[in-house]
């Protein structure tokens, strides 16, 4: 599994950020980034909070908690989570039911066609 710190540097260098520019937009300095970076140091919770969205990320992603890094970047797959959680809870499990079938139907076709 990659360190956290690790994590925040790749990216850091995948959207194109210095160190420097990354701690100007946490409003933090460049030797703190750094020390975060090579995991000498934690961040509080809300600079972790802060950390995650300035990177497009989770703070879910980065403390190793789900490895999927661009799970919620998908505007359109974002929108639709949005509007089920505003959803009445009776609507939801009709929801989640409905999202499982699909799930395991195309699933299921898939499996089936690569035989």
């Amino acid at each position: 599994m990659i360190s956290f710190g690790k994590k925040i540097a790749i990216l850091r260098k995948e959207i194109g950020l210095s160190q420097g520019e990354l701690a100007a937009k946490l409003k933090t300095s460049v030797s703190v980034i750094s020390r975060y970076e090579r995991d000498e140091m934690v961040p509080s919770i809300e600079a972790a909070k802060k950390l995650a969205d300035l990177l497009g990320s989770t703070v879910g992603y980065l403390l190793g908690e789900n490895e999927e890094s661009n799970l919620f970047k998908d505007p359109e797959m974002l929108e639709r989570f949005k509007a089920i959680k505003a959803f009445k809870e009776e609507d939801k499990e009709k929801i989640y039911f409905t999202l499982d079938a699909l799930i395991h139907e195309v699933t299921n076709r898939k499996r089936y066609a690569h035989k």
